[in-house]
């Protein structure tokens, strides 16, 4: 392979910086629903949380005090609603198995910004507060106090306030919260500016690095070196721990071990990478190397602590973990700040802390409450004092040390070195959001699988640079600039670029799969990886109609791969434009295909009458339009029935997936649908059972892929035609 055409470090990071900073304020602009708008009406809030950027219903049922000193609300269905059984706040009416109410489907996880406001705010009187001005001279906050998501479950959801800027809390902030007590409240979700400043900083740092400043992962990672070759004997004869890994996962072990410098595990669906990385690291570990361990979300990286925690090995997970098992949560930060040695230095303040919070609820003037205000301010200097001391201790002492990517630019990290950083799902991790970590890395090992959708972008790429006005006088050196960034893009990911960089030498791919029927892997596999994909005797034949409950044998439970064709101009989509008002802006220019959507439905419905658990059941669609209309047909009738976009299922899985594709035009256009990884996400997330409907007459015009997909579903799928006129 010839060597690789090195890119100029300083103007790939100022080229990042650009892309960031249109990439933010697109998604401030995306956001301003929740900035402009405390009070808005409660179609508009049902239209939210459809979409994934509210939660309704809610109330505050009791607070705490977590990391940092700061206040931890757990905001609960508000019980008025859920007795009424009615959907009018989008969704708490449901109610769990123990008979506690739940909330409804919603799109909050751990690490989102969200900001809690009163359902009532907007009124008489609350306008004039709602006018105040904010902290920065602005037009006022407008709603409650915001913060961050760390912990969600059916009945509940936690927020930690005071985080967004990350540091400390105010006065006012506490007033606020307390403001929250026995109202109706609802939760939206904001633009995170914490992530976007870490990067910021990171592409800032890098920009101004010298060539001396410049490690040989650095070096490596732009070009200006090859990879070392991988020093297999010096890693000797590897004894696996883990009995059950396959070849290609012993494979990519030795092959990680080996690198000097780089490694790439291609992990594509349901093959075990996660399962791999924990041998990886257990291996590493007994090498007496130290390691980071990043992703993208709490949720990739808690999925690694979750595994780790049985082997009993000395980790520290950096940040909130997403759910609060006792295995995760004994090598949380939270936890090991109260139950280690060192925590005794912080017990008392907090429990002193706990108190203040609990009293300000009984005091019966202002006096008392700002004294008691003071008081808090005052201790919570204090705890994260010591609580600084007591982190650092705990962080020096691990083997292993977990955080979010951005998570690893915090105060807790500084000055840490470590001889491994390893990043899991990098390819749904913007390239400056890796960097983070990878400053001062000797040797990376990235997880991940390109082939699936990369991370969110909701801004242009940057085409040009005369709106900076650096290109009013170009020189040559400009141009050649230009030449070198033009494939610099937020979307391109640090696992695409070093793979395109250093061909396939540096990467070595997982081929048995544990996930799909074969039949249903069998399309991707062929399509995008090369064939290679096999499916594990245990997954390869298995049915819906062998779960293990009781579920009758049908048509549809005996089929693992059924194709609804609705071809023929019957089944016509519809742009939201036209219906939509402008505060349901979401929704604005999405698609939706009522037809289709009913034809959804009764499969759904077929699935279920023969046994099939709603909890085991998914429906997925690419459009916000169509999802909120198979939300209304579908969520109230069964509320265990998982319904989302395709990209916001990307890394899970279902026993039975249904497939609504909208598309179907004169002109057969199929818009985003040409995005093949996006295809690949959508038919690669069930076990037993994959139905996909759309009309193929437009899908197949599409593109290739999508002609030879089509192709694929008509040979090999159980094919059926639904008659418009049985549905209505």
């Amino acid at each position: 392979m010839a060597p690789p055409t090195p890119i100029s470090i300083p103007a790939f990071a100022e080229t990042q910086l650009q892309l960031l900073l249109h990439e933010h304020e697109a998604e401030v602009a995306s956001s301003s629903l929740a900035s402009t708008a405390a009070s808005v009406s409660p179609s508009t809030r049902r239209t939210l949380q459809a979409t994934g950027y509210a939660l309704t219903g809610l109330v505050l049922s009791q607070c705490r005090t977590g990391l940092g000193g700061r206040v931890v609300g757990e905001f609960t269905p508000d019980p008025a609603i859920a007795s009424t059984g009615s959907k009018s706040q989008g969704g708490g009416d449901s109610r769990a198995s123990d008979g506690q109410p739940r909330l409804g489907s919603h799109g909050m996880r751990v690490g989102d910004v969200v900001r809690v406001n009163d359902v009532s705010a907007g009124s008489a009187k609350k306008a004039g507060k709602d006018k105040d001005k904010g902290k920065d001279g602005k037009e006022g906050a407008k709603g409650g106090p915001e913060g961050v998501v760390t912990r969600v479950s059916d009945k509940a959801i936690w927020i930690a306030f005071g985080q967004r800027g990350g540091g400390g809390r105010s006065k006012e902030d506490d007033e606020a919260i307390e403001e929250l007590w026995g109202k109706k409240l609802w939760a939206i979700k904001l633009a995170n500016d914490v992530t976007y400043r870490r990067m910021r900083q990171t592409m800032e740092k890098i920009s101004k690095m010298t060539e001396g400043d410049h490690s040989h992962f650095m070096r490596v990672a732009f070009g200006h070196t090859t990879p070392l070759q991988p020093d297999y004997e010096g890693t000797g004869d590897v004894q696996f721990i883990d009995p059950t890994l396959n070849d290609s996962q012993k494979d990519a072990i030795r092959f990680a071990l080996a690198a000097k410098d780089i490694a790439l595990i291609h992990g594509p669906p349901g093959t075990g990478k996660t399962h791999t990385l924990i041998e990886l690291i257990m291996q590493m570990i007994q090498r007496k190397k130290r390691v980071l361990v990043c992703g993208p979300s709490n949720i990739s990286v808690d999925n690694i602590v979750e595994r780790l925690a049985p082997n009993k090995v000395p980790v520290v997970r950096i940040g909130h973990p997403a759910r609060l098992l006792p295995s995760v949560m004994e090598h949380s930060l939270e936890v090991l700040t109260q139950t280690s040695d060192a925590a005794s230095i912080v017990k008392d303040v907090r429990r002193e802390m706990d108190e203040k919070q609990a009293s300000i609820r009984k005091t019966r003037t202002g006096r008392e409450r700002r004294a008691i205000y003071d008081d808090l301010k005052l201790l919570r200097k204090e705890f994260r004092e010591r609580e600084s001391k007591c982190v650092d201790n705990l962080v020096r002492e691990s083997s292993v040390v977990l955080a979010t990517l951005h998570g690893a630019g915090g105060h807790q990290l500084k000055n840490q070195k470590f001889d491994v950083v390893i990043i899991d799902e990098a390819s749904q991790a913007l390239e400056a959001q890796c960097w983070i970590s990878l400053l001062s890395a000797e040797k990376v090992v990235l997880a991940g699988d390109h082939l699936q959708l990369p991370p969110t972008v909701k801004s242009a790429n940057l085409k040009t640079r005369d709106k900076n006005g650096r290109d009013t006088e170009k020189d040559e050196n400009d141009t050649a600039k230009e030449e070198i960034l033009k494939g610099v893009s937020l979307e391109r990911t640090l696992f695409d670029r070093l793979l395109a960089l250093h061909g396939p030498g540096i990467k070595r791919m997982l081929t048995t799969q544990y996930r799909m029927h074969e039949k249903i892997m069998r399309f991707p596999s062929d399509e995008l990886y090369e064939s290679k994909l096999i499916a594990a005797d245990s997954v390869k034949d298995r049915l819906l109609a062998d779960l293990p409950y009781e579920v009758e044998g049908t048509d549809d439970t005996q089929e693992p791969l059924v194709f609804w064709d609705t071809q023929g101009g019957d089944f016509p989509e519809k742009t939201e434009d036209d219906d939509i008002g402008k505060k349901e802006a979401l929704l604005r220019e999405s698609k939706s295909n009522e037809m289709e959507a009913l034809v959804v439905a009764r499969h759904v419905e077929n699935l279920i009458a023969a046994g099939v658990r709603p909890e085991s059941i998914a429906v997925i669609t690419p459009y916000n339009g169509q999802l909120a209309l198979l939300s209304q047909m579908l969520r109230e009738k069964y509320p265990g029935l998982e319904l989302g976009s395709v990209d916001g299922f990307q890394g899970r899985e279902k026993e039975a997936v249904v497939v609504s594709l909208v598309r179907s035009n004169a002109e057969h256009e199929v818009g985003f649908l040409g995005e093949k990884r996006r295809l690949n996400v959508a038919m690669t997330r069930p076990r037993r059972h994959l139905c996909i409907c759309g009309d193929s007459e437009t899908i197949s015009r599409g593109s290739e892929f999508l002609q030879h997909w089509m192709g694929y579903l008509e040979e090999n799928a159980d094919l059926r035609y639904p008659d418009a006129g049985d549905l209505l």
